[in-house]
């Protein structure tokens, strides 16, 4: 029984973790209508993403004890995304449809690390955060520049009202404009060698409320 219910709890954190992750993902950056804070906004994205990413990765990866999982969870997060993005371009929102999956090269680079490692807990926290961190703001530029035209659309899906604060007061050519890339991978590479530890910490708690 015990077997069965640790099982349980393990596949009910799993996708209680890629839902939300992918729910945080789609919703922390809007590309395409708030044109003027882009570049703010891709950062936030990136790093968003590389957190919910590492975390729930480093969770399925440590309890499974299998390099590869990681790269799953990376594929079980794109597939939601689809089908999500799927539900709103059907209700008539302008969201492109196919999305890069830029979480799956980060994910790899995660089981790499621990593959490579030996399963050293420790260095897949470190080094795997690194490199998540450092990764994803990177492989994002793709996701970006596939989306459509931001201007075209906003002509073309006009918003007759915003919520005051996301309501651009001028255009932001400032820090994050020089290198959205580097602020995001910067700050992902610290970030996430935290979220890593969160997960491996995740997978410790659950087998002591199962226990």
């Amino acid at each position: 029984v015990m077997v069965w219910l640790r099982r349980c709890t393990h596949y009910l954190f799993i996708v209680v973790v890629a839902v939300n992750s992918t729910l945080l993902t789609i919703n922390a950056g809007d590309y395409i209508f708030y044109t003027d804070w882009a570049w703010t906004l891709y950062t936030v994205f990136s790093i968003s993403q590389t957190l919910m990413l590492i975390v729930g990765a480093t969770y399925y990866l440590t309890f499974t004890g299998v390099p590869g999982t990681a790269t799953y969870y990376a594929l079980i997060m794109t597939v939601y995304t689809w089908i999500a993005k799927g539900a709103w371009f059907s209700l008539g929102y302008p969201y492109d449809f196919i999305v890069t999956p830029v979480w799956l090269p980060s994910a790899m680079l995660l089981d790499l690390v621990y593959w490579a490692t030996k399963k050293n807990k420790h260095s897949l926290i470190l080094f795997g955060g690194v490199l998540v961190g450092m990764s994803l703001p990177l492989f994002n530029m793709v996701n970006l520049i596939t989306v459509a035209d931001p201007l075209e659309t906003a002509f073309k899906y006009p918003r007759p009202t915003l919520p005051p604060y996301m309501t651009p007061i001028e255009p932001q050519v400032g820090k994050f404009y020089n290198s959205p890339v580097a602020l995001g991978a910067g700050a992902g590479a610290v970030l996430a060698c935290t979220f890593a530890a969160l997960g491996c910490k995740l997978n410790t708690w659950t087998y002591r409320w199962m226990a």
